[in-house]
Parts: structure tokens; C-alpha cells; sequence
């Protein structure tokens, strides 16, 4: 995952990249010493990329010291600059080394008579306050410029008081009173109290503070009734309320209260957002009478905004735990049926509303109560639920407005989720999808392919239904090239590949094929292609490969598309395989293994130092030698008809007291077998452990893979080399576990026919008869009939983690030896930086990062003593937090044996659920371990046979000067 170039750090200031960064901060530095203000501006601005490029911090302290020189020196443009810088790059503060004579630099100018300087340098400040959360002299000078008369600088003292109160507890608490008493202050204009009230929503480090604070606000609400002055305070209340925890129930109270009674509109709305943002966080503090209140409000109003505004908070709180205390807590339950509650009248009321966010937020409770509620009889509900839903589909996807293509995302996404939990009403919403598919606008068209997908996936049952409808729309889209008519083209395919999960018929080849003639580009064909090889209709992609090799602009392209086009050949070689013809199933792995060897040859050409595709090569590799066992197995079953066990194997079973030995040769080659099938499922878990940035179906994808080879070593074991204590428990209950693909309940389908068949073979026959090398050739035969998915991740990275280290001390060159004397420890600092791509955190994300530590003695100098083992080697493991991307820790190494040690540092990645990603990268540096000058002396003079006592005092005498 990690890129293989060293940081620039772990060079010592002497390789290429450290030379880039030197060059590129001198670069700079000559910017800022240039006497042009618009070149020291320039070079001001660019520093962000640089600690962008650059994120250890030697470069970013050296970065820093350089700008708060231009801030201590420059005019108030230069410092405005650099204010911007700081605040762009708030997350590499922390790596600044020598942050008094950084803050020194920088509070030199709030001594300055400019009121304006003094102002940004408080902003300066107020933007490092991470750093420096506890500086008395920046907490005075904050505290000073409250008073100030300049309207700029008190503007500033209060954003910097914001900053050091979230902070820091004890600024927080000193700050509290004053702030307080400005607020309260009949001398404070009212907009300089407005922008005073937000700080309070800090004061949250304690529940004394918390409590003052929350006084304070509520006699501000009270005591200043205007409009701006009430949004500012009860949003300000909100929040405190969020962080503090303790009176988020009051503050629902509260803000209901305010919609309630309120007459203003403004102010309505602020309480609805306030109350959206609590729903968010706590939803389970919602008492039903919270829910009850929101919904008399939501029935009783006439404004259609605030009504959209209510239900959006009711339907956030319909899919959390909210709804069933709603449910369950409602008294005399009994006798109330669903349909006799407000939150379901109102839903009810608003399913079939002129505007359609509103209709859009009371199908979505009603799809809610359906999911999560299943415990009740709610028939009426689910039929409400699905006319609503059509209603809104034929509404919006005739209109292609952004607004209307928003609504039935929403409408789409309920859809999908109403089948998932209730199967029955399938089939009417797949119909009303596809009637409505015809009439459709494209855009709206897409949507809904994806969803008829989606439905697909989940109940297959219902697939062959839509095909012939999916075919009719294939022929009658336009010839046009837009980019709505390509998606379609593409979404369309896609539900016609999951609805004939066996194989495409020569019918449909055409139509596509035709269509893509007509009315495609190159790209739309390649994402069809793609999505076959995801369904695995091999032969489909392996024509649509064919007719792009030619089409593409680099080598690379061309070696890629060859690789798919050949691993399409070598699945689609394997879809011949029968049951019970085991020599056509050799020659067909045989076919297939000869392409895929083609494949992985044109694969390899096509990685680049940039792309080095290492997830696709190892899933490739693996799959080779995965097919080899297979067919190795086959030729093993097969040598019991060839070399049957000779008629004195009995004898010699009994006279090795190996029982197996009466089987002849296959024993072992059986033994091997198995050795062979659970290396395999050893490498399919390395191949797991590595793909941190893998989606689920990917993972899962080279799950299915390793338990393929887990069951064949499984039935190898119960059915010849231990049919005695062969357990079947721990195998059997894969079955039951929910399965989002056909690919996926395939293959467990045919793990459990053959378990099955292997633990009825188990208890009947003795081994090793015909019918267990039959049963093991047509468990074979069943896992590779199931045409294997090519899944996202072969084709598309949506997640990019990779980790950079840097290590000092470090070599001047990457060859040479560190020098440790050996009666000395080495300390060893180890930095790293987590970069991301454009979605960071899209499937799991880093919580922690497990450096291991190991150094081995690669070559011996000096005469053979008897060390203890211990002192050998090095193996140390720690685990850091990264905080802003960024973590660094040391480690303590003993080298006691002369010589040069090889010492190997690995990072690994721990995400949020605690699972362990073998991510790298792994980085090695060479020590050579010296003997201590006093030592050497010692043991020269003892070979030389002079006393050492005399040496001794001479060494001491020498010591005192």
C-alpha cells in the first residue's frame, strides 16, 4: 500500500528526494528575502504545498521559524499572508520542534501601536492555540484586547478567545466571567454581543462551567427577545448542550417550545435546525413525547417550509433507535393499532403532498416504521408505503430537474430497503420500476437501473421476470452519444447481466453488441466489459477486451486490456467442465491455465512504478496456482486406477502400524495435497490482510477463495487421511450468513452440497475407495463451474491510504552502516505520515499504526564468544495513534555482537473495528556494531600478556583532565 520511495528523511539530507525538498525550501527562502512584496507574498503562499509534499517535521519547523521571521519583520499584508498559511496548515503545527522561538517571533508584534497588526497577530495566535493551549502571555493579551477600543482588534481578541476556550479548561474558566460581564454590559453595542455569545459554547470542560453558561444563556434568551439575539443564543445553547451531554433532553425541550410558540419564522427555522443536528447525534435521548410534540407541530402548521424542515428531523429520527421507543412506549399499546399514531397520520397525510421533498420525507418514515417495526402487524403501513413510493417515482422520473432527480434517489433508496425487509411486496415494486423505465427521462432511467440491480442482487428469484422488459428498452435507446445516454447504455447492461445469473444467450450477446456499435464510445465499452467480468459472463467481456485492444493510446492500456481479455478466455475455457468427465476437466484447466499464464505475462508488462497493480498480480498468481492444485488433485484421484496399491500393502500397513500405508502411493500424494491446498489458503489470507483500501465485495471475493481451498483440504482429510476425528461442526454453519451476491450464494451452495457429500461418504466407506476420489473430482469440478467475479477492486482503486516513514539516525548513503559502539544502546526515532487519496476513510479507517522493530546480525567481526540468545537479535513491537496524519516513536536497540546488523522496520495498520492490515511499507537500514575504544585496549594489551592494572591507572589519570 505504501509507496516504495524512501522519504526524503530516511536519505540524511544526502538522496535525490532530500535534495527536492532542500532545493524547494531555499527556493522559497530566496522568495521571502527578496525585497519585492509581491515575490515574498508569492513565496508566502506557496508553503502550503510544500508541507503538503513534505510532511516531516525538519522541513516543517525549519518552514515555520522562516515565516515568523517575515510575520515579526514584514508589513501587515505580509503577516495577513502567513496568518492564511498557518490556518491552511493547522494540522502540521504540532510538528514544529522549537515552538517557544516560534511563539516568540510572533508575539514580538502585539506590542506593536498598530492596532491592525496587533489584531492579526491575536488571529496568529487564536490559530495556534492546539499548540500553545496553556501560554500566560497569550491568554493576557487576549484578556487586554477584550478592552481594546479598536473595533478590529476586539474582533480579533474574540476569535482568539473562541480558539484558546476550546483549548484550554482554565482559560475557559477565567474567560467566563468576563465574557459575561461585556455581554451583560450596557456599554457593549448589541453586534459585538452577538459575536461575544458564540464563545460560550466552549465552556464545556467541566459541569460547574457548563452550568454557569447555561444560566447565563438562558437569561440572555429571556432578557434580549430579538430576533438575532434568540437564533444567536439558543444556537449557541445548542451546541454547548451537544458537547456538555447532560442537558441534551432539556434542550429538546426547549428548542419545541420555541416552534411552538414562537410566532417568527426565522427563529422556527433555527429550532428545527438545531433540532436535526440533535437528532443526528443523540437520537436515542428523544423521549415519544419529544416525537409527539414535533408531530402536532408538523400536522398544525402552514408553512410548507417548516413543515419540509419537521419532517426532515422526524424522518432522521424514523431510522434510528428513536422510532421503536415511539413504538413501544406508547401507552395502552394494545389496543392502538399502528395507523392511530400522529408520526403515522402525519406520514400518511404527507405521502401524497404537492411538494415533493415533503411527500420525499413521509414516504421515507413510512419505508422506517416498515423496516424497523417488523415485530407489528403493519400491512396497512407497507401498502401506504409502496403507493406513496410509485406515486413519487412516476412524479419525478419524467422531470430531470436536479431537485426532482434528488427526490427519487431518496425514493429509489427506500425502495431498495422496503424489499430488503419485506420480500413480498417485491414483485409490485419491480414491476411499477420497469412500466415506469419506458416513459422515463435518461437520467432518471440510470437511477432506477441501479436500483432494479440492487433488487436483483438481493432476491434473484425476480430476475428472468425483468429481462425480457430490459431487452425491449436495450433495442429502443436512441443512437445519440450524450453522457446520459452512455451511462444508460452502461446501467442497463449491468441489470441485464444480474438478471441472467447463468450465461448470457446469443440473443442478448447481439443486442449489446449491436448497440455498442451504434451508439457507444470506447469507454462505455469498457465499463460494460467490466461489469461482465463482475457477473462473470466471461465471454461477453472477452469479445468487448477484443474489440478495444485496438482502440487505446499507451502500451500500458493495450497490455491491460490483453491481461482481462485472456484471464476472460481462461474462465470462460472452465465453463465446459462436466461432472464425472475427468479427463475433459484436465484439459480444460490446462486451456485455462495456459491463458491466464499469457495474462499474467501481460499484466506484469502492463504495471508501471506508479500503478504497480500488486492486488491484481497476486489475485492472478494465486488463481494459477490455485487451478494447478486443482488439476494436480485430478491426476492424484486418478492414480488409484493407475497405481493401485500393491497386494502387500496390507502387510506393510501392519507392520508400520501406519493404517494409511494400505492405500499405497495416493496416501501421500494426498498428504501433499492438502499441504498444498491449505499454503494456498495461508496465501489468500496474506492477499486479505494486505488490501486495507479493498470494498467489502472484494474482501469477500477473496474470502469465498480461501475457504474454497480450506473445504478441498477439509474433504481430503475427512474422507483419507483422518476420517476418524474429521469434524464437520465448524463447517456447517456458513450457510446461514447473509450473502449480497449470486457469485457469493453460488459458491456457499456448493460448499454445503459438498459437505454434505463428504460427511455421508465419511460414514459409510473405509478409505481410500472410487467413490471418495470421485466425491473430491466432482468438488472440484463444482468450484470451478461457478464462474469467478472479477470484483471492483481489480479494476478500480475508490480508497488510497499509503504510509511514508522516516528514520534517523539514517545512513548518508542507503548501503552504508550506521556505527554503534556495542556497550552502547541505539535510539531509534521512527516517523511517519499517513497520506490519503481523494475519499480518505471511504471503506475503513487507520486508528492505529503497529510498528515491529526486528534486527538480525548479517555478519560476525572479532572472535566467536557465547552470547546469550537474547542478545542476539532485536524484536520490538509498538503501536501509535496518528494524530493530523502524522506519528512518531523511538525504540531502544542493543547490538552487543560486533558486527553489521540488518534492522527492519514494518508498519502495519490497525482500523476502527481492531482488525490487523499488513499494509507496509517495510524500510531496512544497516548498523555495524563497534567494540568500545577501552575494551580494545584491554584486549590487546591481555594478548600482548601485560597486566591491565597499570593501564587502568593510566586511564584514570588521563579521565581527570
Amino acid at each position: 500500500m505504501a509507496t516504495s520511495a524512501k522519504s526524503f528523511l530516511a536519505d540524511a539530507g544526502y538522496g535525490e528526494q532530500e535534495l527536492d525538498a532542500n532545493s524547494a525550501l531555499m527556493e522559497l527562502d530566496k522568495g521571502l528575502r527578496s525585497g519585492k512584496l509581491g515575490e515574498q507574498c508569492e513565496a508566502v503562499v506557496r508553503f502550503p504545498r510544500l508541507f503538503q509534499k513534505y510532511p516531516f517535521p525538519i522541513l516543517i519547523n525549519s518552514a515555520f521559524l522562516k515565516l515568523a521571521d517575515v510575520f515579526r519583520v514584514g508589513n501587515n499584508f505580509l503577516r495577513l499572508c502567513v496568518l492564511k498559511v498557518t490556518q491552511q496548515s493547522e494540522k502540521h503545527l504540532e510538528k514544529i520542534l522549537n515552538v517557544d522561538e516560534f511563539v516568540k517571533r510572533v508575539f514580538s508584534v502585539i506590542h506593536s501601536n498598530d492596532p491592525v497588526a496587533r489584531a492579526i497577530t491575536l488571529r496568529m495566535l487564536g490559530s495556534m492555540a492546539s499548540i500553545i493551549p496553556e501560554r500566560k502571555n497569550a491568554h493576557h493579551s487576549i484578556r487586554q484586547s477584550l478592552d481594546s477600543h479598536d473595533n478590529v482588534e476586539v474582533e480579533a481578541a474574540i476569535f482568539a478567545a473562541a480558539n484558546f476556550s476550546a483549548q484550554s479548561k482554565d482559560f475557559a474558566a477565567g474567560i467566563c466571567n468576563k465574557i459575561s460581564e461585556m455581554i451583560q454590559g450596557l456599554a457593549t453595542p448589541v453586534d459585538l454581543k452577538l459575536k461575544l455569545i458564540p464563545i460560550l459554547q466552549h465552556m464545556h470542560h467541566d459541569a460547574s462551567l457548563a452550568s454557569s453558561s447555561r444560566q447565563l444563556l438562558q437569561q440572555l434568551v429571556t432578557s434580549y427577545p430579538s430576533t438575532k439575539m434568540v437564533i444567536v443564543t439558543l444556537h449557541t445553547f445548542t451546541l454547548l448542550a451537544a458537547s456538555s451531554l447532560v442537558d441534551i433532553p432539556k434542550q429538546i425541550q426547549l428548542l419545541l417550545q420555541y416552534l411552538k410558540n414562537d410566532p417568527r419564522k426565522a427563529v422556527k427555522r433555527l429550532a428545527i435546525q438545531d433540532l436535526k443536528l440533535l437528532a443526528n447525534k443523540t437520537p436515542h435521548t428523544w423521549s415519544r413525547e419529544n416525537i409527539q410534540a414535533l408531530c402536532e407541530s408538523a400536522l398544525h402548521t402552514p408553512y410548507d417550509s417548516l413543515k419540509l424542515g419537521m419532517l426532515s428531523v422526524l424522518s432522521t429520527l424514523s431510522g434510528t433507535i428513536a422510532i421503536k421507543q415511539y413504538f413501544s412506549s406508547a401507552p395502552g399499546t394494545a389496543a392502538t393499532t399502528a395507523r392511530s399514531f400522529d408520526l403515522v397520520k402525519l406520514a400518511q397525510e404527507c405521502c401524497y403532498h404537492n411538494n415533493r421533498g415533503i411527500a420525499a420525507h413521509g414516504v421515507r418514515i413510512l419505508t422506517n416504521i416498515s423496516a424497523s417495526c417488523q415485530e407489528k402487524d403493519l400491512l396497512p403501513l407497507e401498502q401506504d408505503a409502496v403507493f406513496g413510493l410509485e406515486a413519487l417515482l412516476v412524479l419525478c422520473s419524467q422531470d430531470d430537474s436536479p431537485g426532482a432527480q434528488a427526490t427519487l434517489k431518496i425514493t429509489l433508496t427506500c425502495m431498495v430497503k422496503l424489499v430488503k425487509c419485506r420480500p413480498h411486496l417485491s414483485q409490485s415494486v419491480v414491476e411499477s420500476l420497469l412500466t415506469q423505465l419506458q416513459s422515463a427521462q435518461d437520467a432518471a432511467r440510470i437511477l432506477m437501473c441501479h436500483c432494479l440491480a440492487a433488487i436483483a442482487m438481493q432476491l434473484p428469484v425476480l430476475a428472468d421476470g425483468m429481462l425480457g422488459d430490459l431487452m425491449d428498452l436495450y433495442k429502443l435507446i436512441g443512437r445519440s452519444t450524450t453522457d446520459k445516454k452512455q451511462e444508460l447504455l452502461v446501467s442497463l447492461a449491468t441489470v441485464i447481466f444480474v438478471s441472467s445469473q447463468k450465461a448470457l444467450s446469443s440473443e442478448i450477446k447481439t443486442v449489446i453488441k449491436q448497440q455498442l456499435e451504434n451508439a457507444s464510445n470506447g469507454w462505455t465499452a469498457y465499463r460494460i466489459a467490466r461489469q461482465a467480468s463482475r457477473m462473470g459472463n466471461h465471454d461477453m467481456a472477452r469479445e468487448l477486451y477484443q474489440s478495444l485492444l485496438t482502440q487505446v493510446a499507451s502500451e500500458h492500456f493495450y497490455f491491460w486490456l490483453n491481461s482481462l481479455k485472456e484471464f476472460s478466455h481462461a474462465e470462460q475455457c472452465l465453463t465446459g467442465l462436466q461432472e464425472d468427465n475427468y479427463s475433459s476437466a484436465l484439459s480444460c484447466i490446462a486451456e485455462a491455465l495456459k491463458s491466464y499464464h499469457k495474462g499474467i505475462a501481460s499484466l506484469t508488462a502492463a504495471s508501471t512504478p506508479l500503478n504497480p497493480l500488486s492486488f491484481q498480480c497476486g489475485f492472478v498468481k494465486l488463481r494459477i496456482d490455485l487451478l494447478q492444485a486443482f488439476s494436480q488433485l485430478i491426476c492424484t484421484c486418478n492414480s488409484l486406477k493407475t497405481s493401485p496399491p500393491p497386494a502387500i500393502a496390507t502387510t506393510i500397513a501392519m507392520t508400520s502400524g501406519n493404517d494409511l500405508q494400505r492405500c499405497g502411493r495416493i496416501s501421500n500424494q494426498m498428504k501433499h495435497s492438502m499441504e498444498e491446498f491449505r499454503n494456498l489458503a495461508t496465501r489468500y489470507g496474506d492477499l486479505y490482510q494486505s488490501s486495507f483500501d479493498a470494498d467489502s465485495a472484494t474482501l469477500r471475493n477473496v474470502e469465498l477463495q480461501q475457504q474454497s481451498c480450506l473445504l478441498i483440504s477439509h474433504a481430503i482429510e475427512a474422507l483419507i487421511l483422518d476420517p476418524e476425528s474429521a469434524s464437520f461442526q465448524e463447517y456447517s454453519s456458513n450457510g446461514t450468513a447473509h450473502v449480497d451476491s449470486e457469485y457469493e450464494r453460488r459458491m456457499m451452495s456448493v460448499f454445503n452440497h459438498v459437505l454434505e457429500e463428504v460427511e455421508s461418504l465419511n460414514r459409510k466407506y473405509a478409505p481410500v475407495s472410487y467413490l471418495h476420489t470421485a466425491c473430491l473430482c466432482n468438488a472440484v469440478i463444482a468450484l470451478l463451474k461457478v464462474p469467478l467475479s472479477f470484483q471492483r477492486y481489480f479494476f478500480q482503486k475508490l480508497q488510497s491510504t499509503s504510509i511514508k516513514l522516516a528514520l534517523s539516525p539514517s545512513p548518508r548513503n542507503p548501503a552504508e552502516p550506521i556505527a554503534v559502539q556495542n556497550n552502547q544502546q541505539l535510539a531509534l526515532k521512527v516517523e511517519g505520515v499517513v497520506q490519503h487519496g481523494s475519499k480518505p476513510g471511504l471503506f475503513r479507517k487507520i486508528q492505529s499504526v503497529c510498528l515491529n522493530v526486528s534486527s538480525v546480525l548479517q555478519s560476525k567481526s572479532g572472535q566467536d564468544y557465547k552470547i546469550p540468545i537474547d542478545n542476539m537479535t532485536n524484536e520490538m513491537e509498538q503501536r501509535v495513534e496518528p494524530h493530523n496524519d502524522y506519528f512518531s516513536t523511538q525504540f531502544l536497540l542493543n547490538f552487543v555482537i560486533l558486527g553489521t546488523h540488518n534492522i527492519t522496520v514494518e508498519s502495519s495498520v490497525i482500523d476502527s473495528n481492531g482488525i490487523v492490515w499488513k499494509t507496509g511499507p517495510k524500510t531496512t537500514i544497516f548498523v555495524k556494531s563497534l567494540e568500545d575504544p577501552y575494551s580494545q585496549q584491554v584486549r590487546l594489551q591481555q594478548q600482548q600478556g601485560q597486566p591491565p592494572s597499570q593501564q587502568q591507572q593510566q586511564r584514570t589519570a588521563y579521565s581527570r583532565f
